[in-house]
Order: structure tokens, then sequence, then C-alpha cells
């Protein structure tokens, strides 16, 4: 099944998004996120993001902290590169640690734009964000999120933007300290991305790969570049396609994808977690 798009426009999107997502005219498109038709939640949520400006600094809590907030669940992500103009960074954990005290004063103060971790990167590179991570995506960067389906977000700083910050609830979720998670680098074909409790995440460019995954799934496929073809479904770059075997793929030469799987055992209460979020 092929997800219906959603374009959503920021005031750090971008006017030159490919027209294969959608219909841009006038339009500054900072996010494309996907749905069934039916509108049945996902546990799993993809968005592509196209940035001209720096986001937010900004933190998610993890599931305990949010069911404390009375929210369904936190939020842990991961993010492939797709493309970066030079120069581009992503802000991912604080150069030092810091106490709760000190990531308040220096967000209310802006110096928390410079004790982040600004990591240059480029087309191939991911990282797993984890729960608590203070980061920020930066300007000239389009990527593939992969997160558990939580619209919670905790911003810290904002570049004196007219949006609210959330001080409070950000610095008692927050652990400002380097960032360490091993679930990142270079991707190379065939790699598993991200082995985690919430989903698990390939990168593929070779048919023959696909074998490496277990079958049969639930899977969201994300074409990066070809063409991708299911037993019912033709797809490409600007589509997700959800599907339940990964054996019934076909791929064009030179197609480049995500895969993404979730524990199916966990399915039923991921989608009333999902549904209740929603509502």
């Amino acid at each position: 099944m092929k997800l219906q798009k959603h374009l959503v426009e920021k005031p750090w999107g971008r006017n030159d998004v490919p027209p294969a997502f959608g219909d841009i005219v006038g339009r500054n498109i900072g996010e494309v996120w996907y749905e069934t038709r039916a509108n049945d939640a996902l546990p799993i949520l993809v968005k592509w993001l196209f940035t001209s400006e720096k986001l937010s600094i900004q933190v998610h809590p993890n599931d305990v902290q949010a069911k404390e907030r009375g929210l369904a669940s936190g939020k842990e992500e991961c993010w492939f590169v797709v493309s970066a103009e030079p120069g581009a960074v992503l802000g991912i954990g604080t150069q030092s640690a810091l106490s709760a005290d000190a990531l308040r004063g220096a967000a209310l103060s802006g110096e928390v734009e410079m004790l982040m971790d600004w990591k240059p990167v480029s087309a191939g590179d991911y990282y797993y964000i984890p729960a608590g991570t203070v980061h920020a995506i930066g300007a000239g960067i389009t990527l593939v999120e992969v997160q558990q389906y939580a619209d919670v977000t905790y911003r810290l700083f904002d570049y004196g933007r007219p949006r609210d910050l959330h001080l409070d609830d950000g610095v008692a979720v927050s652990v400002a300290a380097p960032y360490a998670d091993l679930r990142s680098g270079r991707s190379v074909g065939g790699q598993q991305l991200v082995n985690g409790p919430f989903f698990q995440l390939w990168y593929i460019d070779d048919i023959m790969q696909l074998a490496l995954l277990p079958d049969p799934g639930p899977f969201l496929v994300i074409p990066l570049a070809g063409d991708v073809a299911s037993r019912t479904e033709h797809a490409r770059v600007g589509d997700c396609l959800l599907i339940d075997a990964i054996r019934h793929l076909a791929l064009s030469n030179g197609a480049r994808l995500l895969v993404v799987s979730w524990h199916v055992c966990c399915g039923k209460n991921g989608l009333e977690t999902v549904r209740a979020a929603k509502e």
C-alpha cells in the first residue's frame, strides 16, 4: 500500500522541494510525512525534512517521562542524510556535560547554540537520536527521519523566532552531554543502521541485500533513488510503501532505499498508543 503524503510548511522550509513530493508552488515545505489513506496510525512515522535555516535546539522525552506528563509516548528517532550543502551541520549533544541549571541559563542567554556539538555532515551519514539528547538540524540539509509516532518536542532555543519555548519540561528531560550513541556513522549498502526497541532500519542499494531482512513484515519502504515495486504498487522518491513481505519487492538498477520494520508483537499496543496521541 502506498501511504498518503502530507506536506507541511515551516519557517525553516524550502521552496525547491522536488515536484515528486507534490504541489509546492509558493510554499516553503519543511516536512513531508506519511500515513495510511484510512488514517489508521502506525507506531512508526517516516518524514522527509528540507531545511533552509537551523531548526530549534530541542529535546524529546522518553516513554516514562512522556507518560508522567500525560502523553501517550516519548520519541526516539534516526536521521539519514540524503543530501547536504557544503558546510551543513547537525547539532547532536553538547560539547561537554551541562547541569540542569547551566543548560537553562545557556538556553535563556542563547549561549546554548555555541555549546552544541555541531557535526559536519554529508549524504549517507546517519545518527540515532535517543530521547533526552539535545539536538538541532542545521540549514541546507535534506534528510529522512524515522521516529516513534509521537508529536512531542520541547524547544530550548529558537534563534529569536516568535514561538513558545518549553524550558521547564525541556530541561527536566534533557541529558545535556556529548553524543556517544554507536548507532551512527557512514551508511554501507546492506547495513542495518538501527536495531532498537522501537524500530529496525536498513539501508539497501542492491536487491540481493533484501535477503538479510527478516520476513514477514510489516515494513515501510522509502525510496531514495530509482524505482521500487511491490506486488500491487510502484514507488519512487517521494513515496512510502507499507508492505507485508520483503520477498515481494523488486528494485530497478541503481535503486537505493531505506527499509523500516517494527516488532509485530507490539503492534496492537503501538497502534492504540498512536491513536490516543492523535486524538
